[in-house]
């Protein structure tokens, strides 16, 4: 994987993709997706996911585990000590899924999945919490700045809403969840979390610990931001959505505003319904894909799978 910036197009990054022809031809076989997941999950040799050893080889095991260590004498397999461990699924299942939801702008709905891989609902609901997993950062993200930060309510409208669903008290935000999120404008990177409130610890807690010291940030007039370092305030309310700062800077949240823009479509026109329970899971997968997006689709897909390394998303803990 070159994990670089595809060549420049007229007037945009341009990035390689993948046709479904092409995605056929390069995974026609179980065989073909197995050595793919290993060469990405073992880019420096085969090593045991149980104790790191690196004296291991191949048996006849046939149970799935084809791989067994010298120093523990454990058996294992590719998947062993990764989101996928335990899938009954094929690997070639697994190509195709995390294909789909890379090259969909607004995500996959588990519905779509189940009709286009034929699999049940329920499983393809599961194996996209999985890809999820492995679109997590590995480390918070830490910005230079100049950065933007802005908070997003995410949720259905109480006109929508069954009778005895309804909350009896305010109006506009009530009833939605808080998301928050800071765009580094240097990097076109986005970290973004639901939030219980909108205080002043919380929010510029947030916006500090994703920041480096001096970074500038930039935000709309809401009243936690005040008492922020470096921080240029946009009067959205007085119809500024622009102003220049004392360092030649050019104050405004546009580009974080995109992010939402975009979160809010996949919410409306591919999920329609997001759970608060899991919620975050989306807005990490959302900001995740954001943060891929000047990869090759191939590379993007590379990226995702290694994030998967270390983790689990096991089905009785999701329904919880």
């Amino acid at each position: 994987m070159t994990n670089t910036m595809a060549t420049k197009g007229p007037g945009r990054a341009y990035r390689k993709g993948i046709s479904l022809l092409k995605l056929a031809a390069m995974f026609p076989d179980e065989t073909a997706a197995v050595k793919w997941f290993e060469s990405v999950f073992w880019m420096n040799g085969c090593k045991c996911p149980r104790c790191n050893g690196i004296s291991v080889y191949e048996t006849k095991n046939t149970n799935g585990m084809p791989y067994r260590c010298r120093d523990c004498k454990r058996y294992f397999s590719v998947t062993t000590g990764t989101v996928l461990e335990s899938t009954k699924l094929p690997l070639t299942i697994w190509v195709w899924a995390i294909f789909l939801e890379m090259t969909n702008l607004k995500g996959v709905s588990s519905m779509k999945l189940h009709r286009d891989l034929e699999i049940r609902q329920a499983t393809a609901w599961h194996v996209l919490h999985r890809i999820r997993e492995g679109l997590k950062p590995q480390l918070i993200e830490f910005f230079e700045g100049p950065i933007e930060a802005d908070e997003s309510y995410i949720g259905g409208l109480e006109k929508n809403k069954h009778a005895d669903k309804k909350l009896k008290a305010g109006r506009g935000t009530v009833g939605k969840a808080i998301v928050l999120g800071v765009k580094d404008r240097k990097t076109k990177r986005i970290r973004a979390e639901v939030i219980e409130e909108t205080t002043k610890p919380v929010m510029q807690g947030f916006i500090n610990e994703t920041r480096s010291k001096d970074a500038s940030v930039f935000t709309d007039e809401h009243r936690s931001y005040k008492g922020l370092r470096n921080h240029t305030t946009v009067k959205h309310s007085q119809k500024q959505w622009a102003v220049s700062t004392i360092l030649g800077e050019y104050a405004h949240t546009n580009g974080i505003e995109s992010f939402w823009a975009t979160l809010k479509r996949a919410y409306h026109g591919t999920y329609h319904h997001l759970s608060k329970k899991h919620l975050n899971r989306y807005v990490i997968q959302f900001a995740g894909k954001h943060n891929l997006r000047g990869l090759d689709t191939i590379d993007q897909m590379v990226m995702v799978v290694r994030g998967m390394v270390g983790r689990r998303a096991r089905l009785k803990d999701l329904i919880a």
